[in-house]
């Protein structure tokens, strides 16, 4: 009998273990279905319920890979679940958002104008679909590689989901498209722009190295309490806001580096200078 104990309490670690590795699952799985629905939502014409399915599956992404390192069951198919999940939510069902709410209806442009922005359209769309794609794969190979401090503070790129969250957002702020050349325009250079910020070796922060003991939790608690108040309320402008600060933020931040590249060497030169003038 003491023999056997030992062996039950094995076997209960390794079904808990088992059944701990399907909760991350079930909500990549939930990611997979908002992004399902978020494209026949579009199909029918619902371009706001379809953008805010988007934004649940940005919060379910968010929500599986911290789950699975809290309970330590990440696994290689769940990161290959993840990225099938991704391309579906964030890739091909805000690309078919963005073209229907943006370039499918063409009642106020004449008709040989339009055929020449439903173009545009297609290419920008199928542009930011590829660039996702290409984001995700090499998120995937970055991922094998042994982990370095710096790549666990940034994401090189634009994360896939906040370019899906951009697009998304634009759409709920607006609701309904001007149907208007320029807006057009405008609406494919977003695109284009999101679509070359995923590929490209712009640096976004993660927020995996925020600690909430450092920034003490009370403060930590009552932030997150009023923004989602203020989400709840004000939710076209604040997704919106968001969205367009953390976009933007990628750039500065490149901006910064750039600048700080070219100070330290405008400073050398100009120090023998001052000498020369104090002797």
């Amino acid at each position: 009998m003491l023999g056997r104990r030992p062996k039950r309490r094995i076997r209960d670690r390794s079904r808990l273990q088992t059944s701990l590795t399907i909760v991350p699952s079930l909500f990549t799985i939930g990611n997979i279905f908002c992004g399902y629905y978020s494209i026949i939502s579009t199909l029918r014409g619902n371009w706001d319920y379809a953008a805010i399915l988007i934004g649940i599956g940005y919060i379910l992404d968010g929500l599986d890979g911290r789950i699975a390192r809290l309970t330590k069951t990440a696994s290689d198919f769940g990161l290959q679940l993840d990225s099938i999940a991704d391309v579906i939510t964030f890739g091909v069902a805000p690309a078919m958002l963005a073209f229907s709410w943006g370039f499918g209806a063409s009642e106020g442009i004449e008709g040989s104008v339009a055929k020449h922005v439903h173009q545009l359209g297609s290419l920008a769309t199928f542009a930011f679909v590829v660039c996702g794609a290409l984001r995700l794969a090499r998120f995937n190979l970055q991922a094998k590689k042994p982990a370095e401090t710096s790549s666990k503070r940034y994401f090189v790129g634009l994360p896939i989901p906040a370019g899906a969250g951009m697009i998304a957002a634009v759409v709920h702020f607006f609701k309904t498209p001007t149907l208007m050349v320029g807006s057009a325009l405008l609406w494919s250079f977003l695109l284009l722009l999101v679509a070359f910020l995923m590929i490209s070796t712009v640096r976004y922060s993660s927020f995996k190295e925020f600690d909430v003991k450092k920034a003490r939790p009370s403060l930590a608690l009552f932030g997150t309490a009023m923004l989602i108040s203020l989400i709840y309320m004000y939710s076209e402008v604040m997704l919106l806001a968001m969205a367009t600060i953390y976009l933007i933020s990628g750039l500065i931040h490149e901006l910064v580096l750039v600048v700080r590249r070219f100070l330290p060497s405008t400073v050398t030169r100009s120090e023998p200078a001052h000498g020369n003038i104090k002797s």
